[in-house]
């Protein structure tokens, strides 16, 4: 068993795919018409095997989880090997970083907002 693809509602598919795609560095796995208003927009990390399916509110209530989905908390969790690279690469395109880099006991983090409004950690574990 595993996780295939988590959903992320986002206003627009297309400035979603500039953001993880264009931004973070993501590959566009997957872009399906499937009807006038509907693709199948899959983005995932280089080499991640769990994906994120971008989906457009089909009405008010999908609209209002637009960048609350977790509530309010962090929740997404980006983990690469090399955090400061990483770190200065996102910072240099824009990526607004709302928690400045710390480190913690778990490894070096930082918390950043996508541009619909969700916090994620961008987190480089520490090593035994």
């Amino acid at each position: 068993m595993r996780i295939a693809t988590v959903t992320l509602v986002v206003p627009d598919y297309d400035e979603a795919i500039s953001f993880f795609v264009g931004t973070l560095g993501f590959e566009l796995r997957e872009d399906t018409r499937l009807s006038e208003t509907k693709r199948w927009v899959r983005v995932a990390p280089a080499g991640a095997e769990t994906a994120i399916l971008l989906a457009q509110p089909k009405d008010e209530t999908e609209r209002a989880a637009i960048g609350n989905q977790a509530g309010g908390r962090v929740g997404f969790f980006l983990e690469v090997t090399d955090f400061d690279d990483t770190y200065q690469a996102y910072a240099d395109r824009g990526v607004d970083f709302v928690r400045a880099p710390i480190r913690e006991p778990y490894g070096a983090v930082a918390v950043f907002r996508d541009p619909f409004g969700n916090l994620w950690d961008l987190i480089e574990p520490a090593r035994d």
